[in-house]
């Protein structure tokens, strides 16, 4: 049994008065208060709640609420973070109602959606408030019924002494409850007495986003709002130099047009103020019918934008100057550039052994490019938010992974102080890393304060496509040294992007090679970049990966073998120490995959790729199965291995797997925004192809190693390593090597 202390972070558990009515309260900072729903027809609502700390609260007739902090966009998190909570305060899951809180970091450590890390930052702070209130529920239980507290269990919501035959809810105790001691420690369940955890639960939205109930900010509507809308330079390197509104400010339900920036310039910048686009036209209106047709009759005229200097503030609280360039830039003079780049010296992140002396005396060497594209994030949820600014006070209600983040920038902007801005989460109708930015929320809150109304403010698609936060294009280099027994002697990779490199310097194969050497390097640029789901590690696994294939392809090794060989030296005998990766848990999910896919290296003909990468603390492997019909490639099956810790929902766990899988090949085949002069040429699904119902794959396994691991990254891990299988699956049904994205591109005429 684990025993965990409850003054790990002191602040997070404080007694507080017995509420009116009585009740049990703790102050816990990962969740708070909460109010009842509307499930009547579910549940019978209690006539009183007692509120056990800010994210419990229970009736008595022994219904909970839990409230579930992280925003919610479809990783689940709304679901499997409360069910860690219930497994441990021991409730019936089926007595469990889940509220999606506000944003209050007064009370909340952690209200941040991103970088696959709610469940694993969560895991141990919600399991141990959990086991708090049911330890004091217990020992209010020993208190009424004068017997020892070791003597007393609980079972779904109930307490129960089973030598008296004495038993009550949780909801008769909660109210003495409240006036005990919080225990200094208190012991956690053992993984094998999980009840919920490990067990499926369906999303508890899910009835909800079936039926239509509102639950976007698209949803909301308040008395007196406006719609706006607005229009941004066509170009990344331009800017406004004048608006004619004469024709559209008459028209039908139009209120006002006007122009707004949306950062002061001497605004210190923080690290997720990303935007390029900080003067921007406003139209705002009655209606969205009449607000579109203004902005599509306005004149406004366009200039070059100068070099920029703007300085950010990183997470260590240093200040750095960040130069914006002038010019309007092309894809095509991107890969130009990026060509030139790669044959000069990088900067040296890792270097193992002696790498220029292997390569010197070499018997042979290979060395392949791979490059990748900027991609639109592509939500299907356009960008929008609602915001009602008064002059004591800002509300807002929005799309947001990360609201802490965008908060300084608003009270700065509105001249407000931060404790006066109350961020509202919305569900969030996709986000992959797009809306951890959050200038949406500042141009809408600085519309309604310019109007002194409360707005909603909407992109459309096109908006939403040409206005930034891309992922970065990339390319890295590979080589690889063999000897003269076609042993790998040495291996060097140099990899950098516009405007950032995306090499992971102590990641595999690091560790496994006595001469390694890592490189990065970057190029500025003024086109806007960010998080785009797993964040560099889209690129790198399917460069690393396609290259490490070809490579056992010309040692005369099969591809698994080949990579378990290189983790067994990277287990038993590493090179250096800063490896970032666990070699045995590496080497566990390309054992299993290659048993649940009946990997059989014999079979030649096997039109199949395997892939394999370590990111968000996660292991996963994949073998892919695709034929070609018609010059188009159809893939039939996917298996996948993966070691993310305990899987506390598992349905939920694989569709997301599934869905990172059918994400991940989409933009490996289709994916690609391209620029000329500055312009983005895609602005609508016309253009910007994406993974339709007949190219997904019509078969996906996604297999969960078993352990006893705390849980790590899930919404990420799973989407890297598809793209290098698509491309190994696409040289064994085509006998060509893909290296450059998308890989139909490569297959049928671009266009």
């Amino acid at each position: 049994m684990t025993f965990i202390k409850t003054n790990i972070n002191r602040r997070s558990f404080i007694k507080v008065s017995a509420l009116a009515g009585g009740g049990m309260a703790l102050s816990f900072s990962w969740l708070a208060g909460c109010k009842p729903t509307d499930r009547e027809e579910i549940l019978q609502m209690p006539k009183e709640w007692f509120e056990l700390n800010n994210y419990i609260k229970i009736g008595e007739n022994g219904v909970v609420t839990l409230v579930s902090a992280n925003p919610e966009f479809g990783s689940n998190v709304k679901t499997s973070m409360p069910m860690i909570l219930a497994d441990e305060l021991d409730v019936d899951w089926n007595n469990v109602i889940v509220e999606q809180a506000d944003f209050y970091p007064e009370r909340y450590d952690r209200q941040f959606t991103g970088g696959s890390q709610g469940i694993r930052l969560g895991w141990t702070p919600l399991r141990t408030a959990g086991a708090t209130a049911r330890a004091m529920l217990i020992n209010a239980a020993a208190q009424t019924w004068k017997l020892p507290a070791n003597e007393i269990t609980t079972s779904a919501g109930m307490i129960h002494h089973e030598s008296s035959g004495k038993k009550a809810s949780y909801g008769e105790m909660a109210s003495l409850a409240a006036t005990l001691e919080v225990p200094e420690e208190v012991a956690l369940k053992e993984i094998s007495d999980f009840k919920i955890i490990g067990h499926s639960k369906k999303n508890v939205d899910g009835l909800d986003i079936v039926t239509g109930k509102p639950l976007f900010t698209l949803d909301h509507d308040q008395e007196g709002m406006l719609i706006a809308m607005i229009v941004h330079p066509p170009a990344f390197g331009m800017k406004v130099k004048s608006v004619d509104d004469s024709e559209t400010k008459n028209l039908p339900g139009i209120n006002k047009i006007f122009s707004i920036k949306t950062l002061k310039d001497d605004y210190i910048r923080n690290a997720f103020d990303t935007t390029t686009f900080t003067e921007l036209v406003v139209i705002a209106g009655k209606t969205t019918w009449e607000v579109l047709n203004a902005k599509k009759a306005i004149k406004v005229e366009w200039e070059k934008a100068k070099e920029q200097e703007v300085t950010v503030q990183g997470w260590g609280g240093n200040q750095q100057s960040v130069t914006i360039p002038a010019g309007l830039e092309s894809s095509m003079n991107h890969r130009g550039m990026m060509a030139e780049q790669s044959k000069k010296a990088g900067n040296i992140l890792r270097k193992d052994g002696d790498p220029e002396s292997a390569f010197k005396h070499a018997a042979k060497i290979i060395e392949r490019t791979y490059t990748a594209p900027f991609l639109a994030h592509n939500c299907m949820e356009p960008v929008n938010c609602f915001a009602d600014v008064r002059p004591d006070k800002a509300i807002l209600y929005a799309p947001i992974q990360a609201p802490e983040l965008i908060r300084n920038t608003l009270a700065a902007r509105l001249g407000l102080a931060k404790e006066n801005i109350q961020i509202n989460l919305a569900r969030m109708g996709g986000g992959f890393g797009q809306r951890a930015y959050g200038h949406h929320l500042v141009e809408a809150a600085v519309i309604s304060q310019e109007l002194k109304r409360p707005v909603k403010m909407v992109y459309t698609r096109e908006d939403d496509m040409t206005y930034g936060i891309y992922r970065p294009t990339y390319s890295a280099t590979y080589r690889a040294a063999l000897d003269k027994n076609n042993n790998l002697v040495a291996f060097h990779v140099k990899a950098g992007g516009i405007p950032e490199t995306p090499i992971h310097p102590n990641r595999f194969p690091a560790g496994a090679i006595d001469n390694y050497l890592a490189e990065g390097w970057e190029i500025p640029s003024n086109i806007t970049i960010g998080a785009f789901r797993a964040p560099r590690s889209n690129f790198m696994a399917s460069a690393e990966q396609s290259f490490l294939d070809e490579l056992a392809e010309a040692m005369d090794k099969d591809p698994i073998d080949f990579r378990l060989e290189l983790l067994e030296r990277a287990e038993k005998n590493p090179v250096g120490e800063n490896n970032d990766y666990e070699a045995n848990r590496y080497a566990g999910v390309l054992k299993l995959v290659k048993e649940k896919s009946n990997w059989d290296p014999q079979k030649k003909d096997a039109k199949r790729g395997v892939a394999a990468y370590f990111c968000h603390n996660t292991y996963v492997a994949e073998v892919m199965d695709l034929e070609m019909r018609n010059n188009e490639p159809y893939i039939t099956n996917v298996i996948a291995a993966v070691d993310c810790g305990i899987v506390v929902n598992p349905d939920a766990a694989a569709n997301m797997g599934e869905g990172g899988i059918v994400d991940g090949i989409g933009n490996a085949l289709f994916g690609e925004q391209f620029f000329k002069n500055g312009v983005p040429e895609k602005s609508n699904f016309d253009t910007y192809k994406m993974i339709r119902q007949r190219e997904a794959p019509k078969h996906i396994d996604v297999h969960f190693v078993k352990n006893d691991i705390a849980p790590t990254g899930l919404g990420e891990p799973l989407f890297p390593p598809t793209f290098a299988a698509v491309a190994n699956a696409l040289y064994k049904a085509t006998g060509k090597r893909f290296y450059d994205q998308p890989f139909m591109q490569n297959i049928l005429p671009r266009g």
